[in-house]
């Protein structure tokens, strides 16, 4: 039961994640990249939380690690949209 509950989290991070960062045509994502965001995004946060802190995130099914994870994946769904935006920049300096 375990893993089907690491799923529905992740899938729920990344859901609230990709609302939170949004962006001008509010991109949606499916179900599958909505588990994936999350779940590394939940890896990304206790990265950064044990940087911050020093101290290591135990992630549990708690709303201190939610908060954490949400961080860690609102980063990387920022991240990625930036390298996003910045390849689209090249591609459009490159057909002029």
């Amino acid at each position: 039961m375990g893993i089907i509950l690491w799923i529905v989290f992740g899938a729920l991070v990344g859901w609230l994640a990709n609302l939170v960062v949004g962006g001008p045509q509010r991109r949606r994502q499916g179900c599958l990249v909505s588990v994936l965001v999350g779940v590394l995004g939940a890896a990304l946060g206790g990265f950064i939380y044990r940087l911050a802190t020093g101290e290591q995130q135990h992630f549990d099914f708690d709303f201190p690690s939610f908060g954490v994870a949400i961080l860690g994946a609102i980063v990387l769904l920022l991240v990625l949209r930036l390298v996003s935006a910045i390849g689209d920049g090249h591609r459009d300096r490159d057909r002029r």
